[in-house]
């Protein structure tokens, strides 16, 4: 199975990769599948049920708003996230909605759009149904999908194998573990970036990579500029404040003299970098799930601090920490999880935190050791943590926490470098150790909303 940077980097909206991105794409999935199939116009109701962890923190988490929408023929690395709010109540209000974008159905929120807070499918914990009807009443088509984590999305025929990607594709360097990778880079005298360019060359010129690539990351820039302009309450009723905005005046009116010290004061502007980037996806705004929603603000704070802080960066070291990072994610995505409902935040935080610790140790000159050490200190020190949002929201405690996974990420890196890349736990042996604690986590916290601090705080 092959797996491209371009899988783990999605360009979607907020605020889950798993609970907004993937619902979305599986609507879309399943009213493009009636089209094809010519039984769009048999169509006089479609029928939606959430399950598992999408139907107990569905609400919180824009799962209603982005299944109609994917039903209406939209895509979330296409579609403007304004509207999405907007169209949604202007459905559930009309009672009807346009199929694929052009067949007209009833809608009754009530009967069509199911969450099932306590029961879930055999699967994966991000289960839903579509069920398409006649007029009669009869079933049109009935599918299952599940969300996997990252966006990433499979039918019921494929689970069982819900970590990986459906793609044949033969690639020059095949890895499937930290090892592999290590070995690769030796036999070759290749980097892991370089090893990850010359994969990506077998969909992609070379050319196209780094387009896309710079492409990624100026909806990273673009996402943090956003979240430094806006400013106000963060929806969904815990009436959580943005703070990026006012932080940015404070440290736009601050020499790095004025700090405590130089370093404290990158780590400051760090803070501010992933902040903005999770309020905005908190918003619903345009995010790149890096490998999640959730744990959106790590990478592009890390790069942040990379262009505005490290000496001598610059775009290529850009794509070369992000086709790094990418490498790294998919060592967790074939051999773990990085979906919060499965794993818990260890394997949305905790990847996030390894990706970037190792993208900073390969742009900043690290070797292929190095960069495998840091990115195991990155989830090393992650191991364990738990995925409990007040409210179903991705906001208490996601958006802090993304700031702390950046921090834990520069230092990792800082350790690895400082080091020969000879350690004492490998990569392997963490990511191992990550999905059997995943496993043995208890439901409660792994984004259920039923356990931890969302049990713990009283929402007002």
């Amino acid at each position: 199975m092959a797996i491209s940077l371009f899988d783990m980097f999605k360009i979607g909206i907020g605020p889950s990769s798993s609970h907004t991105v993937g619902p979305m794409k599986a609507a879309h999935l399943f009213a493009s599948g009636l089209e094809q199939q010519g039984l769009l116009t048999q169509v006089s109701r479609v029928q939606s049920q959430l399950f598992g962890s999408l139907g107990a923190t569905g609400k919180g988490h824009g799962s209603g708003p982005a299944v109609l929408l994917g039903l209406e023929g939209h895509q979330p690395d296409q579609i403007d996230p304004s509207i999405v709010p907007t169209r949604a109540r202007e459905i559930t209000g009309a009672e009807q909605l346009l199929l694929a974008g052009s067949h007209r159905i009833d809608y009754d929120e009530r009967q069509d759009l199911i969450y099932h807070r306590q029961e879930s499918l055999p699967f994966h914990a991000n289960g839903m149904s579509f069920t398409a009807y006649d007029v009669a009443g009869n079933i049109v088509s009935h599918r299952v999908y599940y969300s996997v984590g990252g966006g990433f999305v499979v039918d019921e025929e494929a689970a069982g194998a819900d970590r990986i990607v459906e793609d044949e594709t033969a690639l020059p360097y095949p890895f499937r573990t930290g090892e592999e990778l290590l070995q690769i880079c030796r036999q070759s005298g290749c980097s892991i970036a370089e090893v990850m360019l010359k994969n990506e060359l077998t969909w992609r010129t070379e050319a196209e990579i780094r387009t896309g690539i710079l492409d990624i990351w100026q909806v990273m820039q673009d996402c943090v500029q956003s979240g430094i302009r806006n400013e106000g309450i963060l929806p969904g009723g815990l009436k959580v404040k943005r703070r990026a905005a006012a932080l940015h005046r404070d440290l736009s009116n601050r020499t790095r003299m004025d700090m405590i010290t130089p370093s404290l004061g990158a780590l400051d502007w760090v803070n501010l970098y992933a902040l903005a980037v999770n309020e905005e996806n908190a918003a619903g705004g345009r995010i790149v799930t890096a490998p999640t929603n959730g744990a959106a603000g790590i990478i592009p704070a890390v790069l942040h601090y990379y262009i505005n802080f490290c000496p001598n960066s610059n775009e290529e070291g850009v794509i070369r920490f992000l086709l790094t990072a990418a490498a790294v994610g998919i060592l967790f995505k074939e051999n773990a999880s990085i979906s919060g409902a499965e794993v818990g935040c260890q394997g949305e935080v905790g990847s996030a935190c390894a990706m970037a610790a190792a993208g900073l140790a390969e742009a900043t000159g690290g070797t292929p050791e190095q960069v495998e050490n840091a990115a195991e200190i990155g989830m090393e020190h992650n191991l364990g943590l738990t995925c409990d949002p007040i409210g179903g929201l991705v906001q208490v405690p996601c958006i802090e926490r993304n700031a702390m996974g950046s921090m834990k990420a520069i230092n990792a890196a800082s350790l690895a470098l400082r080091g020969d890349g000879k350690h004492f736990v490998s990569l392997d042996k963490v990511i191992l150790t990550m999905r059997d604690t995943g496993r043995d986590m208890h439901e409660k916290y792994k984004e259920t909303s039923r356990g931890g601090l969302a049990v713990n705080i009283i929402e007002c």
